[in-house]
């Protein structure tokens, strides 16, 4: 039988006498093979020496890594978290996985990581994802004993998020809603009307739904949300087709992937012609819309189950291009305060 290894790497050397011999290597730069291609002896020698490969390093960096992706902090990460966290971990084990834990005490090893991560800066988020990781895996080896301190907290960021300008506007809607599919419609009116990330909206099933309130655990946050359904939305609801258990499906029915729901949000934006905004810029979106609305952050944060302190951040400083409409909206009330209180005669 043919057995098909990858990766083995295949050296023809000329011996004294003349002879030609070919050895083989588990890879390139890998253990010598013993035994003939496909004999149990040249199978065992492969398995092996892989093995060997990927079993980390006692006593290093590779070390802490094995025992954080075991940790229950990162078994408990979603699936699309998970994902976001392989690539940097790789990485990190390219970059530092033969370190000594020891050296992990060292003061310099934070100049050594700083280090690292500027040579990205050219790349600010890639950068700060970078740390981000590295410093979640030290924290969890520092919380179980394994290193008295973590070099990488409070690292600060490099990328600083402006997006003070991005708002969804009346015109962008009608623009993005023109070209959409009805099961894409309806994914954009959920996001206005409730302010849910994508990923919770990706999972919203019927039965979370009972005809005026929408139910739900933020994966992230892990909060609890209750939003009242009404108006268009409702409307909407009622009268989509069911064809599963999600509430939100692709064209041909199925429940959307995270990659595939992003490939068709970019086909999406791009026929619409819109290329400064972003599906997260909805949730941001709505926020305003209910502060334009009159609702109070404390009603805000109800709605879209952010903290109060992040209601006022996003008011404050990421999503204020409706700032006049606002001011304007205050005005009008103190105007009705001010026609509904008599005006005292003085003698």
């Amino acid at each position: 039988m043919r057995v098909y290894l990858k990766g083995v790497h295949k050296v023809h050397r000329r011996l004294a006498t003349g002879e030609i011999r070919t050895h083989w290597y588990a890879w390139r730069g890998g253990p010598r093979l013993t035994g003939n291609p496909s004999s149990p002896e040249f199978i065992q020698s492969y398995t092996e020496a892989h093995a060997a490969r990927k079993k980390p390093a006692e006593g290093h960096v590779f070390t802490l890594i094995a025992e954080f992706k075991a940790s229950s902090e990162y078994l408990a990460l979603s699936d699309a978290t998970k994902r976001a966290y392989a690539s940097y971990v790789k990485m990190i084990e390219a970059e530092f996985g033969d370190m000594p834990i020891a050296a992990l005490v060292d003061p310099r090893v934070r100049g050594e990581f700083k280090a690292w991560r500027d040579r990205m800066a050219d790349k600010p988020r890639k950068a700060d994802y970078a740390w981000t990781t590295l410093a979640r895996v030290l924290a969890v080896a520092k919380d179980r004993g394994r290193i008295p301190v973590n070099p990488c907290e409070r690292g600060g960021r490099l990328y600083q998020a402006d997006r003070t300008d991005r708002l969804w506007t009346e015109s962008d809607l009608a623009r993005l809603l023109s070209v959409a599919s009805p099961e894409m419609e309806l994914t954009v009116l959920l996001a206005l009307g409730t302010g849910q990330r994508q990923g919770d909206l990706l999972r919203l099933r019927w039965s979370d739904y009972d005809g005026r309130h929408i139910r739900l655990r933020q994966s992230k946050t892990g909060q609890a949300v209750i939003v009242r359904i009404g108006g268009l939305l409702k409307a909407r609801l009622d009268a989509s087709q069911r064809r599963g258990p999600m509430v939100l499906t692709n064209t041909r029915g199925r429940p959307w992937t995270s990659d595939g729901f992003r490939t068709s949000w970019a086909k999406l934006c791009q026929r619409a012609g819109i290329d400064n905004l972003t599906f997260h810029d909805l949730r941001g979106s709505a926020v305003t819309r209910l502060a334009l609305a009159g609702a109070t952050p404390q009603e805000i944060a109800g709605v879209t189950g952010h903290s109060l302190a992040d209601v006022s951040t996003i008011l404050d400083r990421h999503y204020l291009g409706d700032r006049a409409a606002l001011a304007e909206n205050a005005i009008r009330r103190l105007e009705r305060k001010e026609k509904r209180t008599k005006p005292v005669n003085r003698v």
